[in-house]
């Protein structure tokens, strides 16, 4: 289970990390069942990545995979193709999405959103990190 002091340590990780690239970030974390436990936008960071970040972690918890993983199977000709369609549109195929694990078990999920594809997952894997 993800509390919320779970949740804000892994916040504070992933804002650390995004400070350290300078690259304002929303980090979103997820539940065990993909509902949103803790956001933060950071100052300065895009209004438009708000839902992005929180959508980014419902995915990879929806799928238990990480989004850059998921974006490469649904281009063109791939096996997951048109994915971002379904559930009502909350399925975010850019990277910075990542499950979070303990003990071997998918309890949750950390979305980024704000910077590059590689910022977003490199800023994810600390908040991960921290958990």
């Amino acid at each position: 289970m993800i509390t919320l002091e779970d949740a804000r340590r892994i916040i504070a990780a992933a804002e650390k990390k995004a400070i350290e690239i300078g690259q304002p970030m929303n980090i979103a974390v997820a539940d065990q069942g993909g509902n949103l436990v803790a956001h933060v936008r950071m100052d300065g960071a895009w209004l438009g990545s708000i839902d992005i970040s929180i959508k980014k972690a419902y995915t990879s918890r929806a799928f238990d995979v990480a989004t850059r993983d998921l974006a490469t199977h649904s281009q063109s000709g791939g096996q997951f193709f048109g994915i971002h369609a379904s559930n009502n549109g909350k399925i975010m195929i850019f990277a910075g999405g990542i499950p979070l694990t303990k003990n071997g078990k998918i309890v949750g999920a950390i979305g980024v959103s704000g910077g590059s594809g590689e910022q977003d997952h490199a800023v994810a894997e600390v908040g991960c990190g921290a958990y």
